[in-house]
């Protein structure tokens, strides 16, 4: 008997597709568990000036309160005699927050991207110890610092860049692929004549005449990144716009921006969902190689780029080469087992166990 019919049973509605292709996902446990620690590496970079900062998150001196990082304090507040603001890692000012009553909370890395460690005990770039965890670059500034903070802009610029050439892309590519005949081939004439800019000489001319900026470069950069994804979705709106539910849409006189937001779009995504993830892997390549080439972000900016050309204009300073590199292998290998998990829990020839 049916669930239906039997009153002792429970009828349950089917799983979704999308519920479907998350349960799939979640069986890849590679995939899974990859996605689980991006999240967390990002959300940890996120708060960075909670985790590095060379400020104290909270303090107390002779009875007062005191948030150092979100307040600009002189250190004649603390003892010191300039009207100055405070160096929180001054041996000084440390001593008058060890004196009875007093006291200060540091975050677990009490450096920020841009301090530059005039206490060191070594001449910079010096090795990791037990101030500097991994060390400090050429100007004495902590290198797990720049990381922090350099994987955070990597992150950010790889999702805006992702967000914009994902959307450039359907757009193009739904109009492509929906509308056909000359609209197709103007389109299509266009983007041969698009890609065959130099992209890298472009770069370097515009870098040349404006100041470097994040934004500047995610322009530039959504200018040619939207083309490769645009011929996988005109691709599948050419094979989709021909099965019989879109023309019935037509036939019910259904506009045609329409049909390609209700009926085309929602199934045409697979391959644009699939590739989110290494369009984000070739982001973080995009901007590393460009900060290693002096063409990237401001001079100044954490990155992981940059650190990569430090790394290689001091050999001996091992240390900042061997981390920076780990961290980019670890968060391309994350991106590119979730981006096969995702391939596998999209494809409809996978039917669930």
């Amino acid at each position: 008997m049916s669930n239906l019919t039997d009153p002792g049973r429970v009828w349950q509605a089917s799983p979704t597709p999308a519920r479907r292709a998350w349960s799939r996902f979640k069986r890849h446990r590679l995939g899974y568990w990859s996605l689980l620690l991006f999240v967390a590496m990002t959300v940890l970079s996120l708060a960075a000036e909670l985790i590095s900062n060379d400020k104290p998150l909270l303090a107390q001196y002779d009875g007062r309160w005191y948030v150092p990082m979100v307040q600009n304090l002189p250190e004649t507040n603390f003892g010191g005699d300039f009207d100055t603001p405070t160096d929180f890692l001054d041996p000084y000012i440390q001593a008058q927050f060890a004196k009875p009553g007093n006291w200060a909370l540091y975050p677990i890395n009490p450096y920020h991207h841009s301090t530059l460690n005039y206490f060191a005990k070594e001449p910079s770039p010096s090795g990791p110890s037990a101030d500097n965890w991994l060390g400090t670059d050429d100007r004495g500034r902590d290198v797990l610092a720049r990381l922090i903070y350099g994987f955070r802009v990597s992150v950010l610029f790889a999702l805006a860049l992702t967000l914009i050439g994902t959307v450039l892309g359907v757009f193009t590519g739904a109009v492509q692929g929906f509308f056909g005949g000359k609209t197709d081939l103007a389109f299509q004439r266009f983007i041969e004549i698009w890609s065959a800019m130099p992209e890298l000489y472009l770069l370097i001319i515009f870098a040349a005449v404006f100041d470097p900026s994040v934004g500047l470069l995610l322009i530039l950069l959504s200018l040619f990144g939207w083309m490769g994804l645009s011929d996988y979705v005109r691709a599948e709106f050419l094979r989709n716009r021909q099965l019989d539910y879109v023309r019935a849409a037509k036939a019910l006189g259904l506009g045609p921006w329409a049909i390609i937001s209700r009926h085309v779009l929602p199934n045409s995504l697979t391959p644009v969902v699939t590739f989110l993830p290494f369009r984000m892997s070739a982001a973080i390549l995009a901007l590393t190689s460009l900060d290693f080439l002096g063409l990237g972000v401001p001079p100044g900016t954490p990155s992981l780029g940059e650190l990569l050309a430090q790394g290689k204009s001091n050999i001996d300073a091992w240390w900042i080469s061997l981390s920076t590199f780990m961290v980019l292998v670890i968060t391309l290998l994350l991106l590119t087992f979730m981006g096969d998990a995702l391939r596998d829990a999209l494809d409809p020839r996978k039917a669930d166990l």
